[in-house]
């Protein structure tokens, strides 16, 4: 499993329009694509700034590449980001997944009921 990570920052007073302009723009864009496993926005107010993570979970990096195109660390922007952010990386990172549970899979540890895993 890969995760995909992206950092933006909106100023606070446009940070909950950004947040419903993502959600009809780039997490269903995410969510839509053939081995994507989840997306979440996480968001952190700091001052007069809002920080945007993105952080999208992938079967595969042949999975990232057919949401981001032939070159997966370049960053994906819809038309009125730069109305929005007033910074952001124009790269992702991607990490490859080990241990936990898959997404989807709650409640199907492995351990004897009744006792803390």
């Amino acid at each position: 499993m890969i995760a995909r990570i992206w950092r933006g920052r909106t100023s606070s007073a446009d940070a909950d329009d950004y947040v419903e302009y993502l959600e009809r723009t780039g997490m269903p864009a995410y969510r839509a694509t053939p081995g994507n496993l989840g997306a979440y926005l996480l968001r952190r107010e700091d001052g007069e700034r809002t920080e945007f993570v993105t952080l999208s979970l992938w079967e595969s990096m042949d999975a990232v590449r057919a949401f981001a195109g032939e070159d997966p660390e370049r960053a994906v922007f819809y038309p009125e980001d730069d109305r929005f952010l007033v910074d952001r990386e124009t790269s992702v990172t991607h990490f490859a997944v080990s241990g936990g549970r898959e997404p989807g899979s709650h409640g199907r540890g492995t351990g004897s009921p009744g006792r803390p895993r």
